[in-house]
């Protein structure tokens, strides 16, 4: 039998909490006794749930690693007391929070759960309620050995759960705005909730939660189209401070084979600056050297991505560079937490 107990909550802000104003009809955040007068099913199950808000709550779009750093410290402090956590999050930059916080939180052993909506909780038809509640309860979830199901950073979005470095906002009006293309969904909601414990990442349960906070966001992407001129791509690559590029390629990792363009990524991986090979594709993985058109990127000593989400692959080059810049480059073609797949 499944047994619930504590989560924290951990609300950022986004479309989720947000209310219409009496007076105005304009759609504004909630304070925590507003959305909790919205959401009384929190306080009336077998799972426990408290509540921690940022003052004030923040845009997703204004997110950035000082924020990521907040909610991995959040989960960090409290990381005893409670089975799980739930973090409140606006859609558009899940992806990127959740991603970096699978990074941060080095020997995770009990979930954290990002979720939101795409209608905000004081809207009649909104999906705040049902997303939410799930991923309390799966949050909350353990087998019958007393263990987290799903012991990772996730993202729970209208009736799958992903493994939160393999996603993508996908849609900006369906209800399911999240897709993992490139690794199966670890639960689905329906009735019941069908958990795939094969597919899930786990720590090892004697080694201690590490929190790493560092970040250097001295980071590019670069995405090749065609027609792509010389001085875009120099100016770029020649940017102050530059330490690290995601260029995302055509199909299985290819780019035009253009000798000026080879000339440009060979000086800046000649002056240290990191380049990793990300397909535009959602779907697949970087294959260099499987077409021609893809060894003038061998050859300029840029890296393969292989499946990683653009998403991932931003955030964990951040985090590396901030906390091992001196072996970024080779932790960079690790699969460090389920990220992305090395044949």
């Amino acid at each position: 039998m499944t047994v619930m107990n504590k989560v924290l909550l951990i609300s950022t802000g986004g479309t989720i909490t947000m209310v219409r104003d009496k007076v105005t009809q304009a759609l504004v955040p909630a304070d925590i006794e507003t959305f909790k007068a919205f959401m009384p099913e929190l306080f009336a199950g077998e799972i426990k749930v408290d509540i921690q808000a940022f003052s004030p709550l923040i845009d997703s779009s204004d997110i950035n690693p000082d924020c990521w750093v907040r909610m991995a410290q959040m989960v960090y402090d409290h990381y005893e007391e409670y089975d799980g956590f739930v973090v409140l999050h606006g859609t558009d930059t899940m992806s990127y929070s959740a991603s970096a916080l699978s990074f941060m939180l080095e020997n995770l052993s009990k979930p954290v759960v990002f979720t939101g909506s795409q209608l905000p909780v004081g809207v009649l038809r909104s999906d705040a309620k049902e997303n939410l509640l799930t991923a309390i309860e799966i949050a909350a979830a353990k087998d019958e050995e007393g263990n987290a199901i799903v012991p990772e950073v996730t993202i729970y979005f209208e009736d799958r759960l992903f493994r939160a470095n393999r996603t993508t906002k996908r849609n900006a009006e369906h209800f399911s705005a999240f897709n993992s293309y490139n690794y199966p969904a670890l639960a689905k909601a329906g009735v019941h909730i069908i958990y795939q414990p094969h597919l899930v990442h786990y720590s090892d349960l004697n080694k201690p939660l590490v929190l790493h906070t560092a970040f250097d966001t001295n980071v590019a992407v670069l995405k090749l189209f065609p027609g792509i001129q010389q001085p875009v791509v120099h100016a770029l690559l020649r940017t102050r401070g530059l330490k690290g590029v995601v260029l995302e390629t055509f199909g299985a990792g290819n780019a035009p084979t253009d000798k000026w363009l080879y000339r440009e990524l060979k000086a800046a991986v000649d002056r240290g600056i990191i380049i990793v090979n990300k397909t535009q594709c959602n779907t697949g993985s970087v294959e260099m050297g499987l077409y021609a058109v893809s060894l003038n990127l061998m050859k300029a000593g840029v890296l393969s991505g292989h499946d990683i989400t653009t998403e991932a692959l931003l955030t964990k080059m951040m985090l590396l560079l901030g906390e091992q810049p001196e072996n970024a480059k080779e932790f960079l073609t690790q699969d460090l937490c389920g990220e992305m797949t090395i044949d």
